[in-house]
């Protein structure tokens, strides 16, 4: 299929992300097997596939937690196997990362966890962490809850609260792995609306790791579908849902939500 840009927004044709024939495996076990796979400035790609397929390796790729045994993953024109240390935090302040659990620490509050990043990384007085915090949890809908603590929170919550700990230190490149992971059908589509609303007004180039036809129909431009560790099928969702490829319309059929 050729992938044709979204009309909701506009991207820049501009490439963020690139894997060039990235190969990886564990052992005996090929993951990733000469991917090539492009990402535009202010896209929001989805990468669906079987489970155990490679889709969260390729995230860590671009994160740099992985690197590749052959080929190369360049972000922002770094080659993420040998960039310098300095540069690598550099790059990596100005990303941010959902994990499919939140990964929050139940010890500390709602506000601590959002303020980890901008302690960790940023000499901010106090005042400003705070300042930022609360805006960040006011764009997720969370205002007010800087004093809760996780196990107090639903799965929809946490998954917020989540969000704004990925967005606050105002990354322009955000990964997704599994946002609906754990989530009733009503609290995941809002999550996928909040997902897309972000993507639009804050124009994040975003890649969202999903299984679910659902949220690809609302948050992706351009979906591509991992197989054999390497793109089988790339497209619109729309072209994805009406492409007659039996393989695709299997796994698309598969009753995962």
């Amino acid at each position: 299929m050729t992938a044709q840009p979204s009309d909701v927004r506009t991207q820049s044709s501009e490439v963020v992300i690139r894997y060039e024939q990235v190969c990886k495996r564990f052992g005996s076990k090929v993951v990733l097997h000469d991917l090539d796979l492009t990402v535009r400035r202010g896209e929001t790609l989805a990468i669906m596939g079987p489970s155990g397929i490679g889709k969260s390796v390729t995230l860590r790729h671009a994160v740099g937690l992985l690197h590749p045994d052959s080929g190369r993953v360049l972000v922002e024109g770094h080659d993420m196997a040998t960039i310098e240390r300095d540069d690598l935090i550099a790059l990596r302040r100005r990303m941010g990362y959902l994990f499919q659990d939140g990964a929050l620490i139940n010890w500390l509050s709602v506000g601590e966890n959002v303020a980890l990043p901008l302690r960790e990384n940023t000499a901010l007085p106090e005042s400003e962490i705070r300042e930022r915090v609360e805006a960040k949890l006011a764009l997720v809908q969370m205002h007010g809850t800087w004093d809760l603590r996780p196990p107090e929170l639903s799965g929809g919550m946490r998954k917020r609260v989540g969000l704004a700990r990925a967005l606050v230190t105002d990354p322009e490149i955000v990964f997704y792995d599994e946002p609906n992971t754990g989530l009733d059908p009503e609290i995941s589509m809002s999550v996928n609306h909040l997902i897309r609303d972000l993507a639009e007004r804050l124009s994040i180039t975003s890649i969202v790791i999903t299984h679910l036809v659902s949220c690809i129909l609302v948050v992706a431009d351009r979906v591509v579908l991992i197989d054999q560790g390497r793109v089988f099928a790339e497209g619109t969702p729309e072209e994805f849902l009406e492409n007659e490829n039996e393989r695709l319309k299997r796994f698309l059929a598969k009753p995962y939500d």
